[in-house]
């Protein structure tokens, strides 16, 4: 069974939802029925297929008030999230019932302080993992008085956020990096217009804040009275695994401070040994919690690989971190082919793939760049095959295709062509390169890379200082 809607709202546009549901179903033959809910309703019309569509108002009709729980085992499966990895093809995260309630529902009570009064809004996407924990199963396992949204966070203007908050008095504010620097961008203005007084309690999630992002969001949506929990997690950890917890663990801008009680996370090289303070390494977790993943879905030995074969019986999280001299935790992103675009997880190969989808395209490498709102943004670097034209309609065309495949996340923010890819001896794409070119370190005119000469000079002067 598939349940979708007629539509949705965004930006004042309508969002073809049941269209979108008919073109994934045309490659699933595995669902056979639809239930479709009248978001839109009116004049606006949908496909309907006799026999496998159904609207929810007429299965409602009739429907009985009540409906039974189901009792389950601890350990049936709750439900599967694919997040991107970094051999490309996605993984099928599966959770728990039992072990992964108990995480939610006890982060959720301890992170954000829960009192029946609060007002509590997580304004993650519901399809993301921060969805199904902290709008969904987290706070509503506590009885929470929860507010969910649709659309953007700038239409009709750029308060949209502010005036959610002074409406329904909310205390508890859940949101991203990526959304607090956007409005760090467009200004104080739009939360001076409204009554943030309701706030008692800002929190972060999806990627490390940078100390600036955390100091604005402090002072100006928290009026310099509310705490913040930075929290750190994973889609495979359920729920949060380091953060402060309020009025216990006083915060350090940017820092995500300590774990949660019963989480036990450590910094090691790659020899498997503990880093001094302040050095970098790799944060693993030591010893099993509630609401870890049970596997991905179908592919048990990619399970292995990928999470227990760096160091055996120990979880390996794919990030990078260091401990400071108080024992706090500061995490710097992916250590891996992972691009951490507004918080969503997505692989360089992913969006290569895409790309090479495409008839232009010959070849295609992917990195993530520095990007002021979305902490990082996608460059491509594309040999397009004879016959085609370099040009910035093609560019265009490239970016909407990707959009296609993956989804409007994972559009490139920049397009490069390119001659050539510059590779190390062993065959692997010089990437530091490819990120200085794209961050305008290595070379003034990007299109003099067109010119295979060029790409070699380049390549030539970073034999070497490839990780």
């Amino acid at each position: 069974v598939l349940i979708t809607a007629d539509g949705g709202w965004r930006r004042g546009s309508i969002v073809p939802l049941k269209r979108n549901a008919d073109e994934a179903l045309r490659g699933t033959p595995s669902i056979e029925r639809v239930v479709v809910y009248p978001r839109i309703g009116g004049d606006h019309r949908v496909d309907m297929q006799a026999g496998r569509d159904l609207w929810w108002h007429d299965l409602m009709r009739d429907a009985p008030l009540t409906c039974a729980a189901e009792p389950m085992d601890s350990e049936d499966i709750l439900y599967l999230l694919y997040t991107s990895g970094s051999t490309g093809k996605p993984k099928g995260i599966i959770h728990t019932t039992g072990g992964y309630m108990t995480g939610v529902t006890l982060t959720a009570k301890w992170v954000f302080d829960l009192k029946d009064e609060d007002v509590y809004w997580c304004t993650a996407d519901v399809g993301w993992v921060t969805g199904h924990s902290y709008i969904v199963y987290g706070p509503l396992s506590n009885g929470a008085t929860c507010v969910i949204y649709e659309g953007a966070p700038d239409y009709p203007d750029r308060d949209r956020f502010w005036a959610i908050v002074e409406k329904y008095r909310v205390t508890i504010l859940y949101t991203a990096p990526t959304a607090i620097r956007a409005f760090m961008k467009w200004g104080e203005q739009y939360p001076k217009k409204h009554d943030l007084s309701s706030l008692r309690l800002l929190g972060s999630v999806g990627e490390p804040i940078n100390p600036e992002a955390w100091m604005w969001y402090h002072e100006h949506i928290g009026g310099g009275r509310c705490p913040i929990v930075d929290t750190w997690w994973q889609t495979e950890t359920g729920a949060i695994m380091i953060t402060p917890l309020p009025g216990i663990v006083a915060t350090k801008p940017g820092s995500a401070t300590r774990p949660f009680p019963g989480i036990f996370p450590a910094i090691w090289d790659d020899r498997g040994q503990p880093v001094g303070v302040n050095q970098g390494g790799y944060l693993v977790i030591t010893k099993p919690w509630p609401s870890m993943t049970r596997g991905l879905w179908g592919d048990p030995e990619r399970f292995v690989q990928t999470y227990w074969s760096k160091y055996a019986g120990i979880y390996f999280t794919g990030d990078g971190a260091r401990q400071d001299e108080d024992g706090y935790f500061w995490l710097l992103g992916r250590v891996d082919d992972v691009i951490n675009v507004s918080g969503h997880r997505l692989s360089t190969m992913e969006v290569e793939s895409a790309l090479v989808d495409h008839p232009a395209v010959a070849e295609a490498a992917v990195i993530g760049v520095h990007h002021e709102i979305k902490g990082q943004g996608i460059a491509a670097f594309v040999i397009i095959k004879e016959g085609y034209t370099a040009d910035e309609a093609l560019k265009d065309e490239l970016k909407r295709h990707v959009a296609q495949k993956i989804g409007a996340i994972a559009r490139p923010d920049q397009v490069f062509f390119t001659a050539d890819l510059p590779k190390t001896r062993s065959g692997k794409i010089m990437r530091r390169l490819l990120r200085d070119i794209a961050e305008g370190r290595a070379l003034g005119d990007t299109t003099t890379l067109a010119d295979p000469a060029v790409v070699q000079t380049l390549k030539e002067k970073y034999e070497g200082q490839e990780e």
